[in-house]
């Protein structure tokens, strides 16, 4: 039996990285509902799902 990998969450140095994204372009399509929303992590952190990332890497839309 096949189990999935466990779904890491990335943080946002590696997220602009993969995506080639600014921070601020980032955030504003984040605003606008055309990029994946993050999780907070705890008070002060957030990441997010490294399979919504590659879901949009794949399919950016705009």
């Amino acid at each position: 039996m096949q189990t999935d990998p466990p779904d890491r969450i990335l943080r946002i140095k590696t997220v602009l990285a993969r995506t080639g994204l600014s921070r601020s372009t980032l955030y504003r399509k984040m605003q606008n509902g055309t990029f994946p929303k993050n999780l907070r992590i705890s008070e002060r952190c957030a990441g997010w799902r490294e399979s919504a990332i590659n879901a949009w890497l794949h399919n950016p839309g705009f």
